[in-house]
C-alpha cells in the first residue's frame, strides 16, 4: 500500500526524533479525542513538543494553529512541518539538547 504525502511526512519526522532519541508518539482522537491535537507528540530532554505534519502547500487548519499556540503559551514547543521545512524540526531538537552543528 502507497503511503499518502503526508505519511511520507511523517515518516520523515520519525526518523528525525529517532536520531535525537526522543519519545514520541501519534495520538489517534478517532472521535474520542481533542479536535486540534497535533499529529504527533513528543518529549525532548524534557521539553514537551506538540508537532503538527502537512504536506506540499497544505497548512494548518484555525483549530490546529489555536492548539498549537496553547503548547506555545505553555512552555511547550508548538510547531508544523511539511517535506521542506523538516530542517526546521532538526533545529529544535538540536538546540534543545545544545548540540553545536
Amino acid at each position: 500500500m502507497a503511503l499518502t504525502p503526508e505519511a511520507k511526512v511523517k515518516a520523515q519526522v520519525k526518523k528525525i526524533l529517532d536520531a535525537h532519541n526522543a519519545y514520541y508518539f501519534l495520538p489517534a482522537t478517532g472521535g474520542y479525542g481533542r479536535s486540534g491535537v497535533p499529529d504527533i507528540v513528543c518529549c525532548h530532554e524534557g521539553r514537551f513538543i506538540g508537532i503538527e505534519v502537512k504536506a506540499g502547500s497544505n497548512t494548518p487548519t484555525a483549530l490546529q494553529l489555536r492548539e498549537l499556540q496553547r503548547i506555545n503559551d505553555a512552555g511547550g514547543i508548538g510547531l508544523w512541518v511539511n517535506e521542506d521545512t523538516l530542517p526546521k524540526l532538526r533545529t529544535v531538537l538540536t538546540l534543545i539538547t545544545g548540540e553545536t552543528t
